[in-house]
């Protein structure tokens, strides 16, 4: 019974790594996103020769400026995609946390039966609870992944549309305020899976 608890703490602890870098992501792929939008708000006005004012003497201003800008645009949407690869592997690996936690309990039913897994002694959680808690985990983190993965795909479309700006401010402000993942629930799934000792 011991040697199992072990191994679920370990798997846990795995979780909660995996999960301490999500944040960090976030504020990464807003900045990423916001860059992104500002070069496609700016692409209108940089194929419009009367923006240039005297520099339009210069010759080929146009052609240069925006190229330059579709350069820096596409330069940044690579990397959003390596941000959302990196949004990709967190939920990869809590998948396999998840599995690989059945796994154990399936693995250990010869010394551990259904009800020892339900088994509670005091406030200390159940091995049931943390499994329930790591697929809850895992459950919220792929939903917010394949959120923000259809806003950024939307952004290579909208580098073409005449009318990007709206739309543009619609989806930086979602991917702001997108329901993200609460972290008082975050902290009260932590309670319940991430304890020192698991009954």
């Amino acid at each position: 019974m011991e040697s199992i608890v072990k191994k679920y703490q370990r798997q846990f602890r795995k979780a909660k790594d995996e999960i301490s870098q999500w944040e960090e992501l976030q504020s990464r792929l807003i900045s990423q996103f916001s860059n992104a939008s500002s070069i496609i708000q700016r692409l209108q006005a940089i194929q419009k020769s009367h923006n240039y004012g005297t520099l339009r003497c210069v010759e080929c201003i146009e052609g240069v400026v925006l190229a330059k800008q579709i350069d820096s645009l596409q330069t940044i949407i690579i990397t959003i995609n390596n941000t959302m690869k990196e949004f990709c592997g967190i939920v990869s690996s809590l998948e396999k946390v998840v599995r690989d936690s059945k796994q154990l309990a399936k693995v250990g039913t010869a010394q551990m039966t259904g009800k020892q897994l339900k088994q509670q002694v005091g406030v200390k959680p159940t091995l049931a609870d943390c499994i329930e808690g790591l697929r809850l985990l895992e459950e919220i983190h792929r939903s917010e992944y394949l959120l923000k993965l259809s806003m950024v795909s939307a952004l290579p479309a909208l580098a073409l549309k005449p009318s990007a700006s709206a739309d543009l401010g619609g989806l930086q402000q979602l991917l702001v305020d997108q329901p993200n993942i609460p972290q008082e629930e975050v902290q009260y799934i932590y309670g319940i899976i991430f304890a020192e000792e698991i009954s």
